[in-house]
């Protein structure tokens, strides 16, 4: 187990130097920084100081040195467009897309557990085929039409909920929250909804064909020939089998929901990062640009390690086939 976990450590230190390269090459293929930074009327010598000054006449290796060095300590730089440390930028805004994604996560997982169990022990109900047609339409319509749609519904036609912002918020030491406001919560149902939908119909799809491929099992017909309830039958043993591959899907889809976050926060201009990265893009902002594809980077890793080592603890086959490889 140890020496598994030590392996898929190594593989994600080599994908996040992968990344890095890739980042840094943005900063030497995106033209001179220096003319983002300074006005027209700059004297060469001024643009020579600031070149020194940012290790822009080093050798490129000495540069990639600095530039990993910098980053492993969160640091990226001042932005171009905002002239503040983009590690700054950042942290302001991360607690609104870590907001969104978590609420997203967990109406995709509690949803779509629910609506993939009944579909799969109800499959012939109306409900059931509801719950179908449900998914497909999750699936097929891209998230920034759902956006558009759910803005078009509830915010002009029925006035219910706010099109747009993140509504007021608390804030507690460096977090901030809106969970704890009425507005807050209003301005999270429908960027949530927007976000997890596609999650929430993986989900459900996964759940309803896992459990009906354990219901069709041996020991499901053993525990109904000991006499068990059918409520045991379903959530003690059936459901219990079919959460071991959510598992792995839920961990790297929350990676997926941050990352693809960009879509619904400029749909609802909702202040997180996703939104600081699509300004960035517009504005040629360099820094924000290599920092949000570390972090995006980073998270997925995290997570891809995290699902890796649980997944391991959870299902013995996989535990006891990675002890007999070692």
């Amino acid at each position: 187990m140890l020496a598994f976990t030590l392996r898929r450590a190594i593989q994600a230190i080599g994908v996040m130097i992968a990344v890095g390269i890739i980042s840094f090459s943005m900063f030497r293929f995106a033209g001179d920084p220096v003319n983002q930074m300074v006005s027209m009327d700059t004297s060469g010598a001024e643009r020579a100081a600031i070149r020194k000054s940012l290790g822009l006449d080093d050798p490129v290796i000495v540069q990639f040195g600095h530039y990993v060095a910098n980053a492993a300590q969160f640091k990226f730089g001042v932005s171009y467009q905002f002239r503040l440390p983009v590690s700054q930028l950042l942290l302001e805004r991360m607690p609104a897309t870590l907001e969104l994604a978590i609420c997203a996560s967990i109406f995709a997982m509690v949803c779509g557990i629910l609506m993939g169990v009944y579909s799969a022990l109800r499959r012939d109900t109306w409900l059931a085929h509801a719950f179908q047609a449900i998914s497909l339409i999750g699936v097929s319509l891209p998230t920034f039409l759902i956006g558009i749609l759910l803005i078009y519904l509830f915010s002009v036609t029925l006035g219910w909920l706010p099109s747009f912002g993140r509504g007021e918020v608390v804030r507690i030491g460096w977090w901030t929250t809106g969970l704890l406001t009425l507005s807050g919560l209003k301005a999270l149902i429908m960027p949530s909804i927007t976000l997890g939908l596609f999650q929430m119909t993986l989900i459900m799809r996964l759940v309803r064909a896992e459990m009906l491929e354990v219901m069709r099992t041996d020991y499901i017909r053993f525990a109904r020939a000991r006499g068990l309830t059918t409520r045991a039958i379903h959530f003690g043993h059936a459901l219990r089998n079919t959460l071991v591959p959510v598992i792995t899907v839920a961990g790297l889809q929350f990676g997926s929901v941050i990352a693809f976050a960009i879509i619904t926060e400029t749909v609802f201009q909702w202040p997180g990062m996703g939104l600081l990265f699509v300004q960035a893009v517009q504005n040629v902002d360099i820094p924000i640009m290599a920092a949000y594809l570390m972090m995006v980077s980073l998270i997925f890793v995290t997570i891809n390690l995290a699902v890796d080592i649980l997944y391991t603890i959870v299902d013995p086959r996989l535990r006891s086939t990675v002890s007999r490889a070692h």
